[in-house]
């Protein structure tokens, strides 16, 4: 039986979309949820129209079990329309432990979607 505990977590980001896409410069909405006793924080960085890759500072807190996934596996972006976009990069704390920080990438979505989800 495996021991370590899974959890599941989606951040709707339709409300910093359309910050992002009226006023580039604007500080981007934070918006946290938790699941299977894991706080998920994600800050958008920036999601500026040229920009090369759309970056999202993520922050994940537990007191049950440790954070052993490995972040450029187990989530994704997925636009209104449901084309998903696999991470390029996750530069942040390695697995393990009850705290990770970091900065999760993706290749740049083209257009303008009404929103994307970040799943975990």
């Amino acid at each position: 039986m495996n021991a370590s505990k899974k959890f599941s977590i989606s951040l709707v980001l339709g409300v910093a979309l359309a910050a992002a896409t009226a006023l580039a410069a604007a500080p981007l909405e934070r918006i946290t949820s938790s699941a299977g006793g894991v706080m998920v924080a994600v800050q958008p960085v920036d999601l500026a129209p040229g920009a090369k890759s759309w970056d999202f500072d993520v922050s994940l807190n537990t007191h049950v079990h440790p954070l052993e996934e490995d972040l450029t596996k187990v989530s994704v972006l997925i636009e209104a329309s449901g084309e998903r976009h696999a991470p390029t990069a996750w530069k942040g704390d390695t697995p393990g432990g009850h705290h990770r920080k970091g900065v999760w990438e993706v290749a740049a979505v083209s257009g303008n979607p009404a929103y994307v989800e970040l799943t975990m």
